[in-house]
């Protein structure tokens, strides 16, 4: 089983954070942002993974601190269970429809960090959650787990249609990239290392 279990602790937040990329889609999330709680258990869903997540952070100040920080740590938490990448299909994507949204999320866990992301929100907040703050969210996580990102909206106009196609989308697209193909001797790369 391909498990991480990260804590990070700091002035702002304090969490605790376990990954079973194997899993089955089984969640138990609290990071007091009703919203993104949602998302979070959405990628799980979807994305097949069992994620346990607590996050107490400094809500009374805004939800900026909570969510990057749990992109942060679960972007360490995927780095560390695919561990080497022997065997990885390290690519993966998915163009998911959601009622009016259809969403792009394309990944490699080249263990290069790039992200790219092309998607407009016409509202500022959806719930306790800033729109601004999905941007960020995935931001933190392509950068925490190495990964090349690429998000576009191709269409929608539902805020929380939008929201929950972009979580969706990437748990697909992490979920392909994820699986292990046991024709792949070693990493899939010319140079030999990822």
């Amino acid at each position: 089983m391909r498990v991480s279990t990260i804590e990070r602790k700091t002035k702002e937040t304090d969490i605790k954070l376990t990954l079973n990329l194997d899993g089955t889609g089984k969640s138990n999330i609290d990071t007091g942002i009703g919203f993104f709680d949602h998302m979070l258990d959405g990628f799980a869903r979807h994305g097949l993974f069992d994620l346990e997540l607590t996050c107490k952070g400094d809500l009374n100040v805004d939800c900026h601190h909570t969510i990057e920080d749990v992109g942060i740590v679960l972007g360490q938490a995927i780095k560390e269970a695919i561990g080497d990448k022997k065997s990885l299909t390290r690519y993966g994507s998915m163009m998911l429809p959601m009622d009016d949204t259809l969403m792009l999320c394309a990944i490699d866990l080249s263990g290069r960090p790039y992200f790219v992301y092309d998607c407009e929100y016409s509202m500022p907040s959806i719930g306790d959650m800033d729109t601004e703050m999905v941007k960020d969210f995935f931001y933190a996580v392509s950068y925490s787990a190495e990964m090349n990102l690429h998000i576009k909206k191709l269409d929608g106009f539902n805020n929380h249609h939008i929201a929950e196609a972009t979580f969706k989308a990437f748990a697909k697209a992490l979920d392909i990239a994820t699986t292990v193909d046991t024709r792949i001797e070693g990493v899939l790369s010319t140079k030999g290392s990822l």
